[in-house]
Order: C-alpha cells, then structure tokens, then sequence
C-alpha cells in the first residue's frame, strides 16, 4: 500500500482535530463523576456544563434544550421511539413520516417500528435528493406524531428545505425532528430560526472522537427518556456523563463555530476544483445531488463502466480513501438506496464514488486525486464487461 494517504471519507468520520487530541489528555485528570457532589465531582460538572453552552451555541439553542447521548444513532432512536410514550397516548397519533434517502439509523428503526404497529410513511424525493414537499403535504394528517427529516444527505450532500417541511409537520400538530450529523459544523444551523423541536448530532462528524454525541429538544416540548436509570441530564438520559467525550464535543463544536466562516468557502473551493478537472479529464462521469444546495466538502460522482467497489480499492492503493456510499452500508452489495431513489439505474448507482473534503484537506490533495483516478477509471473501463 502506498505510504502517502488522502484522506476523502469525511462524512464517514472525520479526524480528530489537534485541539481535541489536547484537550483529551487534560480531560484524563478529570475523572470525578460529574452528578457528584465533592471537589472532583464539581470539576467535571463545570467542564460538562461548558461543553454543554458551547454545543447549544453552535446550533442556536439553550445550554438546557442540549442533552448528551452516545452519537447519532442514540439520539435518532430516542426521538423516533417517542411514538410509544405516554406523550402520544389516546392521542391517535401512532404513525411517523419520514424520507425514503434518510440515513439508516432513521430508516432501520422505523421499520422496526413498523413491525410494532406503527404507521410509517416514506416521501420521496427529485433527481437531485430535494424533498418532494407536495407528497409531505398530502401525507400529513392529525394521526401523524413526529416527522423526521435529515438536514443533509450523507451519500449525495444534498441540503434539504427544513424549515419548509418543519412549518408542514407543525400546521398538523406533528411534532418536528431532523438528523442534521452530517449539517452540524459543516454549516450554519439555527434551531429557533428553523423553528425544529429535536435535532440530532454526532461528535465523530466534526473532528471529535466516537461515542458521543448530542439531542436538542426544544424547551417545552414532551419528551421521555429511551435510557432509564440515573437522573443524569434533569432524567432525560441516564447513564454516568462520558467526561472526555462530552468536553471534546464541546472543543469540537467552538472550533467549528469559530472557522466555519472561512472553512465553508476553502472546501468548496477544492470540491469545485476536483468536480471541473474530473468532469474535464474523465469522459462520460454524473454528478448527483444538487450542486447549489449542498454540503461544501461533498461530491458524489457516477463512473458508468466501471464498479465502484474496483474505483475505492485501486485508489486505496495509492493511498487515496473515498466511499462507495454510506459507510454504515458496507458489506452489502445492493446498489445505494439513496441514488437509487435520485433515479439513477443499478449501474450508475453501483459505479458511485462519494468523495467528502474536511479541514485537513489541501490542494495538493485534489492534485493527487487527479493525477491517480483518470488512469485507474480507463484501465477499470477497459477491463470491464458492462
């Protein structure tokens, strides 16, 4: 394997950045529980509750609306599984509407729900991952208990209209969640201007580590726990506080409030670059997404004649990391649902490359992508039956 490593997976999980790295080590002396009482527990309740403002300010919200959880997946269950709380009892409304490209923490679980005897009801979306907000409109009803729509597509980047669709849950008394781990850090979110009642986050997708994560759950809005146990975050989420995780999240979500501003136009500027010189220098390639509304760092392209499985292992050869689709997907050899939905054909789908810029990726980086991937899509092409 090639020693020099590009690293283009970003919306999988991003490093962890320099700053947080620092901020672990220091955090290892903080080991008192953070519901205790004592010196040691003091220490870590402060540094959790700094944490705790740094992540609301990133999103818009109040320190108390934040609780911490154990990433995104958590906190996708524990909205969706609100459906079997008191809070909808005798209320009639048992069914759940989401979107057909949702990520499969959200598309798993509400069909495990389904199995239980919830109502659940997929809308679609364009050919360029946008939501078909009529199909919305006309699957609302006074049954429906919560909506829940990703911010934005982790395969394609494309950025959904969640305000919109918040306003359509809300005109039917639905109650409004967005999986927004792969919008958080990356672009500007504002929950009271979205005006949205739970959004979920995950600490890995903004240069933290694994294993922790976050909710927001607006201020008076019902909620009941999915983890029972502790009084830990006011009985919203039991479980003894992840000191290291829930400071670096909050490291993280500063660093990513403080450079947004000049990371969001440098990402695009290497995304366009590497999208201009393929689309000048590999004939017969698709874009998907939308290219106006979408995340800054991603870039998902269709190679037609060639898998995208052979694309990811030659340029992982020479040291280049991209993804074929979701990360969570692998294993499988199903074509992406997501593209699959956009529209595209089997081939297309399967010759799909998702490449995701994050902050430690320079122009030299693209330069070296587009030195090794026109050679390796002719020689695949050429060896290729389809």
């Amino acid at each position: 394997m090639n020693s020099k490593i590009v690293y283009l997976d970003n919306n999988a999980t991003t490093p962890v950045a320099p700053e947080v790295k620092e901020i672990i080590l220091e955090t290892l002396d903080i080991y008192g529980n953070a519901s205790s009482m004592h010196g040691p527990g003091r220490l870590a309740n402060a540094a959790v509750s700094h944490s705790r403002k740094a992540v609301a300010s990133l999103i818009g919200a109040e320190p108390e609306e934040i609780i911490f959880t154990g990433g995104g997946s958590e906190s996708n269950n524990t909205v969706l599984n609100l459906v079997f709380s008191d809070i909808f009892e005798n209320t009639g409304r048992d069914r759940i509407i989401t979107t057909k490209i949702e990520h499969p923490s959200i598309y798993e679980t509400v069909q495990t729900l389904e199995t239980k005897g919830v109502k659940v009801t997929l809308i679609g979306v364009d050919g360029k991952g946008n939501l078909k907000m009529d199909e919305l409109e006309e699957a609302m009803g006074d049954d429906v208990a919560i909506v829940s729509i990703m911010m934005a597509n982790n395969e394609i980047g494309t950025i959904l209209d969640i305000g919109e669709a918040a306003r359509i849950a809300h005109s039917c008394g639905a109650l409004f969640h967005t999986d927004a781990v792969q919008a958080v850090g990356k672009i500007p979110v504002d929950v009271k201007a979205l005006d949205i009642d739970f959004l979920s986050l995950s600490g890995h997708k903004l240069y933290a580590q694994k294993g922790i994560g976050a909710l927001f759950i607006k201020k008076g809005i019902p909620f009941c726990p999915l983890i029972h146990g502790g009084h830990q975050e006011a009985g919203r989420r039991a479980g003894t506080y992840n000191n290291t995780g829930i400071i670096a999240l909050g490291r993280a979500a500063k660093l990513a409030e403080d450079q947004m501003e000049q990371e969001i136009p440098r990402e695009q500027a290497l995304r366009d670059d590497l999208k201009e010189r393929l689309l000048a220098t590999v004939p017969d390639i698709t874009i998907n997404g939308d290219q106006e509304a979408i995340l800054p760092g991603t870039l998902n392209v269709s190679f037609p004649g060639a898998e995208g499985e052979s694309i990811l292992l030659y340029l992982d050869l020479e040291g280049i990391a991209v993804s074929t689709g979701s990360a969570c997907a692998t294993g499988s050899l199903e074509a992406s649902y997501v593209l699959l939905e956009l529209g595209l054909g089997p081939e297309l789908a399967h010759s799909s490359i998702r490449f995701s810029l994050g902050a430690y990726n320079t122009q030299e980086d693209v330069d070296y992508v587009l030195e090794k991937l026109p050679p390796i899509i002719k020689k695949i092409r050429e060896m290729s039956t389809l």
